[in-house]
């Protein structure tokens, strides 16, 4: 009697801790809860997003910083530890740990991520990659096509080439992935009609271009997150999919509400991608959650409202209007009344010039405060900020995802339910000033 509840108890916990075949990781870049809230009065609408049945909030630090950048919150993300800003893949002390995608793949488990940003930037190279700078983007491209991933979706082809790219040492990797089993592609329309099992689409020589002005052969991301879907799933194997809404981060970064609601629409898009593709295998567990908030989004900037209808006059993002202004600040009135419905005004206009001056990414950002502050939006910074972001889950195993975790749980419970444990202890760091 002993010996059978023991065997019950053991059969009890493989349930609990292994109770879905495939994984969908989405992650929405810099996307916090009022990026999301903001979109949703947009839209005029609920989200997809919003309608989980299970929610949580991540604490995002890093190793050594209170406010994470992309590159160590996306290995706290994939691998499950701290480490230093910038680096992927590897510890503070010079260590080099496996990601969820890499483990998956180690137990025989299908893998691929899809991104709207190159295949080599932080968040997609954490689960593939191993660098102490983010900035290696060529060693990054070298370990993708060396990685056991079977579907890679995004942008970046000048860190595979050595003519017309980045690499200065002739050695060409979109040859090196096919002589290792990838096909390659590089526009929509192969990626649409694309029938085998394991392929390298990149779309642009960089990033794709934003959600609000892609077209032509570039996808977008719910049209690759179906594709990538499609041939993971045809063999009925389990599988394991990161998918990242990339952009939202940086249109954050420039204080673009515009840009904001576009790309977490089409991030929101991807999610019902997913949630379709859920319906059919209910064996399917979806996690969606953010590496950091950025910009320090504010619904308001005083007497108790914003303004909805004055946003959804806007048609533009900030750099469409900064390249198609030239610089030129009476043209650019011109772009913002046509195409924004507002009037820039002469202390517009100066706050303008005088954001110019402070870095490349000035003028677009100036933009940006200027027209947030027009419908009484408000942002505390152009950079990251130190805040929890949400998680929220669907499927398999989704009840697990409540209360407040840290970054480096999520890849963990995620493998556990999967059947797939990162076994190796927790790497962690206290907050800084503590003792």
């Amino acid at each position: 009697m002993r010996k059978f509840l023991t065997i019950l108890l053991l059969a009890l916990v493989v349930l609990v801790f292994c109770s879905a075949k495939n994984v969908i990781y989405l992650i929405g870049d810099g996307m916090g809860i009022n990026h999301l809230i903001l979109t949703q009065y947009l839209e005029g609408k609920p989200l997809t997003i919003l309608k989980a049945p299970y929610t949580g909030f991540v604490l995002t630090y890093s190793a050594n910083s209170n406010v994470t950048d992309s590159a160590a919150a996306g290995t706290a993300l994939a691998c499950g530890f701290k480490t230093n800003n910038g680096s992927i893949g590897i510890l503070p002390d010079g260590t080099a740990v496996p990601s969820i995608a890499e483990i998956a793949a180690m137990n025989g488990i299908k893998t691929g991520i899809v991104v709207t940003c190159r295949v080599t930037h932080a968040t997609p190279a954490s689960f593939y990659g191993h660098v102490l700078s983010r900035d290696d983007e060529n060693t990054l491209a070298e370990q993708l096509v060396e990685s056991p991933l079977d579907v890679v979706f995004g942008g970046g082809w000048r860190h595979f080439i050595p003519e017309g790219g980045k690499r200065k040492d002739n050695k060409d990797l979109i040859a090196a992935a096919k002589d290792n089993g990838f096909d390659y592609i590089t526009t929509r329309e192969e990626m649409l009609s694309y029938s085998g099992d394991r392929v390298l689409g990149l779309f642009a020589s960089s990033h794709l271009s934003p959600a609000s002005e892609r077209s032509g052969s570039q996808p977008m991301l719910d049209e690759m997150v179906a594709k990538a879907l499609e041939i993971l799933s045809k063999d009925g194997k389990p599988f394991f999919l990161m998918v990242e809404g990339s952009q939202i981060d940086w249109e954050a970064h420039g204080n673009d509400v515009y840009g904001v609601w576009k790309e977490t629409m089409e991030f929101d898009r991807a999610v019902k991608v997913a949630l379709d593709f859920l319906a059919e295998d209910p064996n399917t567990l979806i996690v969606v959650t953010s590496d950091h908030e950025t910009g320090g989004l504010a619904l308001s900037t005083g007497g108790y409202t914003f303004d909805i209808e004055t946003l959804r006059g806007y048609t533009k993002n900030t750099d469409w209007l900064a390249s198609q202004s030239g610089g030129d600040y009476e043209k650019l009135r011109e772009l913002v009344k046509t195409h924004c419905g507002v009037e820039l005004t002469d202390e517009d206009i100066a706050y303008v010039k005088e954001e110019a001056t402070k870095s490349s990414y000035g003028f677009a950002n100036g933009i940006g405060r200027v027209l947030s502050i027009k419908a009484q939006i408000g942002w505390s910074t152009f950079d990251h900020t130190g805040g929890p972001v949400p998680v929220f889950a669907f499927g398999s195993g989704a009840e697990h995802f409540t209360g407040v975790f840290d970054n480096t749980e999520l890849p963990r419970l995620i493998a556990h339910l999967a059947g797939y444990p990162m076994s190796y202890p927790v790497y962690t760091v206290p907050l800084l000033g503590e003792h």
